[in-house]
């Protein structure tokens, strides 16, 4: 697949494993934060330049106005449903719509007079033939389908009005609803195809003769020439595809502008019809319903996702914009867009959204760990992902990644719930890491394990030190979210991680202590260290004993199934574990193990019960110390909950 970025150089990932040391940070570099480029612009610009030397095609010259455009103009562009324009090039410039307004006025046509009425009329069957092909069944004289210009004539007949300016006002109405902004009528146009279309001229007549016209055939063909005279641009054109995608309604500003049952019957005959005599070849390489236009426009829809406007004006014999088709192709290629392409079911690609200071790590932090990271959490956001990842899926991603880059330092995408992502979706993703690095900005794979395609595509893409030492992969969520809080913390200077122990005053089980009740205390307390990987706490023991960590690390652990080790909770300096379990004597529910070296204060429950009878005071404020600690991780606990059930 094209991207934006194509030079490679072989690195290897860094792989975290779950009950690996989480290092300190490495300092970001100095680039100035800002908004990330997407990866699907950086597409675009790459196909740009794929297709910006072909010189091959000439420009329509049957219709003397047309003969004067530019033919170097070229504009791709892209419109998803949700709203979203991806430009490249050209899409601003306005050219006339011409054959590109057939289905949308067979779409009117469908809306004033009835399916039945219409099928009376124009039929549906592709013809093989070219767009000016004179295409009547022998027997009624009704075009065979309304792409063709017999066809679109007669459509254009059935457009409700009252006269011929309330007929060109509902055209002009329906397709600036279908284009989002007001369009004009190109006067100049206009008239050299009034004055040139002969060839219309007597197809009119001939329809008049089978009495699919009624009346003078003059202002119906009129009413033709004008809608093939609109101005638009390449980008009105993505977005007019993009409308046909989403249903009739405009996804930009939600307007309806053609009935949602009538979306389909214009789709099924752009899909065999759009592209006249390369119908079949089109439906074969590219599978979107498509419509192109002797103006150099062209149009492919992918329902429920998105559309496609290319602007080239250069035409192949056929009539089609040449590097119209070829992107097209391509776009459909790499992203995988033919609609005949069976899809697994698939949901929202992001399961859930938030960030660091509303759901933590298993990592317990103290109290001024916490409030640096409640103050400064939303610099990291976590993305789970689901279901298979596609292009329309992950483009969705991308797009809420950006949006929320300028408020980001990390990002971490979680895998755990993607079945499966297509090669360019991991382009993509791929992508997207690369141009938030290039923003001084990082992103983090969580549960990449089970997407070697997507790894090897990482892997591959690797072209500077500085990359390869900001590509993290985690095995697990929480090691990723646990990550970020230390890097953060780094930054901020809020972190505990220290040689020296922490003093016994400045621990949370002794707060309000004064000195001299600290010195009644400390010699009441065991002091103790233990080696890394030591067990501190067995499971299924009477707990006996309070722990207060001074130094280092350590992990509250259980066994699973498979023989591993599964981390509960780790506790930094300055907390207590264990004191529930000891001041009921219940058995432990869990192992505790040492992570790094560490030290403890060790208080025995027997010790702790008899302070009531010597040093009543003492025991209160430590009882208070311990409640509140207590409150403060259920409310903790609460608060990551209700994150998570929004």
């Amino acid at each position: 697949m094209a991207r934006a970025v194509t030079r490679k150089a072989s690195a290897q990932l860094r792989r975290v494993a779950d009950d690996e040391p989480i290092a300190a940070p490495k300092p970001a570099d100095d680039r100035p934060p800002g908004r990330v480029d997407s990866p699907i612009d950086g597409y675009l610009r790459s196909l740009w330049d794929r297709y910006v030397d072909e010189r091959s095609g000439e420009v329509a010259n049957y219709i003397p106005e047309l003969a004067k455009v530019d033919p170097d103009r070229f504009g791709i562009c892209i419109a998803t449903t949700e709203g979203r324009v991806y430009e490249v090039g050209d899409c601003g410039v306005e050219f006339t719509i011409q054959s590109i307004s057939k289905p949308f006025t067979y779409g009117m046509a469908l809306e004033d007079r009835g399916r039945d009425a219409v099928l009376a009329k124009i039929g549906v069957e592709p013809t093989g033939d070219a767009f000016n092909s004179i295409s009547l069944a022998p027997d009624s004289g009704r075009p065979l389908n309304p792409m063709i210009n017999a066809g679109a004539i007669a459509a254009a007949s059935l457009v409700a009005g009252h006269s011929p300016e309330d007929r060109l006002h509902r055209v002009m109405g329906v397709y600036s609803l279908c284009a989002g902004r007001q369009l004009t009528l190109n006067e100049e146009v206009y008239a050299s195809e009034r004055d040139t279309g002969h060839r219309n001229r007597a197809i009119g007549h001939m329809l008049r003769n089978f009495g699919i016209l009624e009346g003078d055939p003059e202002p119906d063909l009129n009413l033709y020439f004008q809608q093939c005279s609109i101005n638009v641009t390449c980008r009105d054109l993505s977005v007019m595809a993009a409308t046909l995608a989403n249903g009739g309604v405009n996804p930009i500003n939600g307007e309806r502008a053609l009935g949602a049952e009538y979306v389909q019957n214009m789709l099924s005959v752009m899909t065999t019809c759009g592209m006249y005599d390369f119908a079949g070849e089109w439906l074969y390489s590219v599978g979107m319903p498509a419509k192109s236009g002797v103006g150099g426009g062209v149009i492919a829809v992918l329902p429920g996702q998105l559309g496609i406007g290319v602007f080239s004006p250069r035409l192949d014999p056929r009539g089609n914009t040449v590097r119209g088709v070829k992107v097209c192709r391509d776009i459909s290629r790499d992203f995988s867009l033919h609609f005949l392409r069976a899809p697994r079911a698939s949901r929202s690609a992001i399961r859930a959204q938030y960030n660091v200071a509303d759901v933590s790590s298993k990592r317990m932090r103290v109290e001024r760990e916490r409030k640096t990271l409640d103050a400064q959490g939303r610099r990291a956001r976590i993305y789970e992902l689901q279901g298979d990842l596609a292009f329309s899926s992950v483009e969705v991603v991308i797009e809420r990644l950006i949006g929320a880059s300028n408020a980001l330092d990390y990002a971490i995408v979680d895998l755990k719930r993607v079945s499966a992502i297509e090669e360019a979706a991991a382009g993509i993703l791929v992508d997207l890491f690369v141009n938030f690095n290039v923003a001084g900005k990082v992103v983090i794979f969580a549960n990449v394990q089970g997407h070697s395609q997507f790894m090897r595509m990482l892997e591959s893409r690797m072209m500077t030190p500085d990359l390869q030492s900001r590509l993290l992969t985690f095995g697990d969520l929480d090691p990723a979210i646990e990550w970020c809080e230390n890097e953060i913390l780094a930054r901020n200077r809020s972190g505990t991680e220290s040689s020296e122990a922490l003093p016994l005053a400045e621990h949370s089980f002794c707060r309000g202590l004064s000195a001299e009740e600290i010195a009644v205390l400390e010699p009441l307390l065991a002091h103790k260290t233990y080696a890394p990987g030591h067990f501190i706490v067995h499971k299924g023991e009477v707990a006996d004993a309070i722990y207060l960590l001074v130094r280092g690390a350590v992990s509250v652990v259980v066994d699973l199934p498979s023989g591993q080790l599964k981390r509960l909770s780790t506790i930094s300096p300055g907390m207590a574990f264990g004191e529930l379990a000891a001041l009921e004597r219940a058995v432990r529910t869990a192992d505790v193990r040492a992570d790094t070296a560490s030290e403890c204060f060790v208080l025995p429950a027997d010790t702790f019960d008899d302070l009531g009878d010597s040093h009543p005071a003492i025991k209160l404020k430590l009882q208070h110390n311990l409640m509140r600690n207590l409150g403060l991780i259920v409310s903790r606990l609460n608060q990551e909950i209700a994150t998570l059930a929004g």
